[in-house]
This record gives C-alpha cells, sequence and structure tokens, in this order.
C-alpha cells in the first residue's frame, strides 16, 4: 500500500487513483495520522499531498516531525514538498509571482525517480509558495525558469519533493513519476485489481452476513447497482432490494431499472411512492429543504417497506471513497462541498449493521466492477444523478406539470448527445427548468412559456468541472426539438459555467 497525506489539494484524490492505476492500493490519510499506524499498517511508501495554504498561515496542516524517521520512501508534492523543507529547515517564502498552468521543466541531476525521462519536459504548476533556500541534507534534481528547486531529494534517505503535480494529466511523463516512485523507489507490488477485489469483497460478505437477510435501496445507479450484484453474488435472494420511485426520476427510469435488475436474475421490491413526494413538496423553493424533506421521506418510506421483511440484521448502502471523503471530512482539510445522502445521512435509532463494500473505491473502479459483474452499459456508463433527483433541476417549487416538462426536455438532451457521440465523452448532460417565463412566438401566435437549460460538463470526479463546448449543429438540434417536441417551452439557453464558481447542479 501507499499511503497519501491529504493537506486540503484539490488533487488528492486524483493521486490515489494514479497510483491505483498502477496496480498498487492507496489511501488517503489526515495529516495526524499517528505514526505508529504508518510504520505498522504495511505501507511501502507515502505521498504527501499538495495543499491550498502556505506552511507558515496560521492552522496550516502540518504533519509530525518523525514521519522521516519511519524509514518509509516520501514523495513531497507541491505543498507537501514546501513543508518537507520547512520541517528540514530549509526556507519556504512568496514567490515574485504566482506559478499556475504549464512550466518546461529541466532535469539537472539524473536519479531514480526520472529513469526513463527525457531531459526537458512539460509540468503542471499550480502554487504562491516556493522553496527559496534548501537544508542541508538536500540537492536540486530538477528546475523551470521560474522555479530553481523543481525537484529535491534527500542526499542520504528516500525522501524526495516536486514543486509541480506529476498526478495530472497536463504534466508529461507524470504516471512514469509516480511509477518510478512507487515501484523503484518504494518497492511496492502490483496486486490491486478489481478481480481480486470482487473475490475477497464476495467472500467476506458470505462469511459476515451468514444466513441473515440484508436491506439495499436500489437507485438504479452505478453504485447501488454494483453492490447489489456484489451481494446477491454473496448471499442470493438473502439480498432484499428495495427500489422507491419517488417521482423526481427521469423518463422511463423505473421500467428500466427493473427489467435489467430482472433480466440479471434479482429479485427487486418495488415501491410507488411518487404522490407522497410530491404532495410532501408542494409550496416548497428552498433547495435545501426540498433536500431535507426528499431525504427524511425517503428514509420514512425505506423504513416503513423494510418492517414488511421482519427483522432485518444489515443494511448495504452503495458508499464511495469520495463520499466519505467529502461529507465527513475524516482525511485533513479539503472542503467539504455538500453532504451525501449516503453518508451521515441515516437516523441514529436505525438498528442496521451497515455493509459498504464501495467505501474505499473510486467511481472509476466501481465502473470496471460493474463490467466484470455483467452490469449493461446503460447504467455502467450513466451520468451521475442527483440523490433528490429532478427536484434539484426544476428551480422553485417542484409540481407534477413541471417535472413532465422536464424529463421531455431531458430525455431530449440525453437522446441528442448519444447521437452525436458525446454521451461518453462527458461527465453530465442534463436540462434544467427555471422559473420564469419568456415571450416568444409559435405559429404566427404570441406565447409566454417556460425556458429549458441545457448543461453539459466535463470532469474527472466531479470535484471540479468545465463546460463542453458543443458542436453549434448539436446545440442547434436540442433546442430545435425542445422547443418544437415540448409542450409549455419556447426558448433554450446553454449554461457556461464552471465549477467553481458554479456548482454542477443548479441547486
Amino acid at each position: 500500500m501507499i499511503a497519501i497525506i491529504d493537506f486540503g489539494s484539490q488533487y488528492t484524490q486524483l493521486i490515489a487513483r494514479r497510483v491505483r492505476e498502477l496496480g498498487v492500493y492507496s489511501e488517503i490519510l489526515p495529516p495526524w495520522v499517528d505514526m505508529d499506524e504508518l510504520s505498522n499498517k504495511g505501507y511501502r511508501g507515502i505521498i504527501l499531498s499538495g495543499g491550498p495554504m502556505s506552511v507558515y498561515d496560521e492552522g496550516a496542516p502540518i504533519v509530525d516531525r518523525k514521519i522521516f524517521d519511519l524509514g518509509l520512501p516520501i514523495l513531497g508534492i507541491c505543498y507537501g514538498m514546501q513543508l518537507t523543507v520547512h520541517l528540514f529547515g530549509g526556507r519556504v517564502d512568496r514567490a515574485d509571482r504566482r506559478e499556475y498552468g504549464m512550466a518546461e521543466f529541466e532535469v539537472i541531476k539524473r536519479d531514480s525517480l526520472f529513469d526513463g525521462i527525457p531531459d526537458r519536459f512539460v509540468v503542471w504548476m499550480s502554487h504562491s509558495d516556493s522553496v527559496v533556500e534548501l537544508p542541508d541534507q538536500f540537492e536540486v534534481l530538477g528546475r523551470t525558469n521560474n522555479t530553481p528547486y523543481g525537484a529535491i531529494k534527500h542526499r542520504e534517505l528516500p525522501i524526495f519533493g516536486l514543486q509541480f503535480h506529476p498526478e495530472v494529466s497536463h504534466t508529461e511523463y507524470g504516471m512514469e513519476i509516480l511509477s518510478n516512485f512507487v515501484f523503484k523507489i518504494a518497492k511496492a507490488e502490483r496486486n490491486w485489481s478489481m478481480e481480486r477485489f470482487i473475490e475477497e469483497t464476495v467472500k467476506s460478505i458470505r462469511e459476515r452476513v451468514g444466513d441473515e437477510k440484508v436491506l439495499l435501496a436500489l437507485s438504479g445507479g452505478v453504485d447501488s447497482s454494483v453492490v447489489a450484484l456484489l451481494i446477491h453474488k454473496a448471499i442470493g435472494d438473502n439480498l432484499i432490494p428495495i427500489f422507491v420511485d419517488n417521482g423526481l426520476l427521469r423518463k422511463n427510469e423505473a421500467e428500466k431499472v427493473l427489467t435489467t435488475f430482472k433480466n440479471l436474475g434479482v429479485k427487486v421490491h418495488f415501491v410507488d411512492a411518487s404522490k407522497r413526494f410530491l404532495s410532501a413538496l408542494k409550496g416548497i423553493t428552498d433547495p435545501e429543504e426540498k433536500r431535507r424533506i426528499i431525504g427524511h421521506l425517503f428514509i420514512e418510506v425505506f423504513e416503513e417497506e423494510a418492517k414488511k421483511f421482519g427483522k432485518i440484521k444489515f443494511l448495504a448502502q452503495g458508499t464511495l471513497y469520495p463520499d466519505v471523503i467529502e461529507s465527513v471530512s475524516v482525511c485533513g482539510p479539503s472542503s467539504r462541498i455538500k453532504s451525501h445522502h449516503n453518508v451521515g445521512g441515516l437516523p441514529e435509532d436505525m438498528e442496521f449493521e451497515l455493509i459498504e463494500p464501495l467505501r474505499n473505491l473510486f467511481k472509476d473502479e466501481v465502473r470496471k466492477i460493474g463490467k466484470l459483474l455483467g452490469l449493461p452499459d446503460g447504467i455502467i456508463k450513466r451520468h451521475p444523478f442527483p440523490g433528490p433527483g429532478l427536484a434539484v433541476r426544476v428551480i422553485g417549487e417542484v409540481t407534477e406539470d413541471k417535472l413532465n416538462i422536464l424529463r421531455e426536455a431531458d430525455s431530449i438532451v440525453v437522446e441528442e448527445i448519444e447521437r452525436a457521440g458525446w454521451y461518453d465523452k462527458v461527465w453530465q448532460a442534463f436540462a434544467v427548468l427555471l422559473p420564469v417565463r419568456t415571450v416568444g412566438v409559435m405559429g404566427d401566435e404570441r406565447t409566454y412559456e417556460y425556458v429549458v437549460a441545457v448543461r453539459v460538463v466535463e470532469s474527472v470526479d466531479g470535484m471540479t468541472a468545465d463546460w463542453v463546448r458543443l458542436p453549434y449543429d448539436v446545440l442547434a438540434r436540442i433546442s430545435s426539438r425542445i422547443v418544437n417536441e415540448v409542450k409549455g417551452v419556447n426558448r433554450v439557453v446553454y449554461d457556461i459555467s464552471t465549477k467553481p464558481p458554479s456548482t454542477i447542479e443548479w441547486e
């Protein structure tokens, strides 16, 4: 295993995913991790992540100086390198100018970290502070025009530092650099695979559950679907998946989910609670209040249905590693963006033992598992969908008429994105119904109808996102079809906002 100490970088999760892509298991840990845990748990190496703060800021995250005495290879990235220098007695200072974006890196001293890599290559920089004075124990390995200490190494110990970010795709040979650290320096073994994960997880679930039954709230998304197949593989029909139609689903979604799992041999308990949810949302316009009502009502409905199956010991959830990191803030100072319904959203008096087989996995790993378990591409490659469903894409009060309008518009967006070959290239594509009406003309008559916004973004993990530059002809077809086919809409706009400052969803 490789341990990654999180100092709050937006790229920390990306580092972990890159290491796993190399076939080595990685874990993200907080700066206050116990040194005994690091030394005794079997880690082969440690990566210190970047972070938004200066090492001199009040409250800046810091790690125990003893980390350098463990004898484990260490790679500090950006803030991680600056903190290393600071703790060894060197000097870090505010750079004359912030270095952000591409830079040409020059290797000036060869070392195993740069094996097989050219003397010059392009790297991605993102820092305001820079190392201005190296500790005596360190030497420089590489530089850029603006950063004389672009890469450093301890003269005697396997401790390295990089001012640039090897984990981002913009850095040439970034994966090769990480590979050199993981295999040539840390001597890790390539033994992390999804096939092995399935085998070990199924065995673990079978041993833990025995003859007991397991409840699962099945949404039809990739996470809960993969959990369903994993647990069904372990205990068969002792798994009880409950699918609740809250009336906030996309067009024909319930039918598709039920048909899919019937074909996979999994029995699903279906509950139509759509009228109950719509009734509870009547007159509600505040986004957080919508989320609260939907979350609480879902639990209420789920508990009512669960009682029909008698005493059940276990509850399964599709919690992922990013959910845990973002929601509970267990891994250092990474900013908490929003709560996830899978983590910390259950009432304390629910008498279940949780089973969360995907808790240590990233989304791309979950998709690989789904593929191996026979889940169809329609679910594996499906774009992320918010827990509150279309309620947070109908801006303002949610009504059945508005939902019907949005379902038709959203269906057209997805159809046209798929037809143009863009669906698998983007992170999310969907429609939003705005709470405004505008004047239009149809058939020589004045109209006064709703506006639909189209949102299409590209992202790696949803934490940052950029709007997609779709071809104009694709946008034209989407707009034309929505206006002509969806009754109640006479205008379509395209959202060209990035995250940050905007979020992906509108509410």
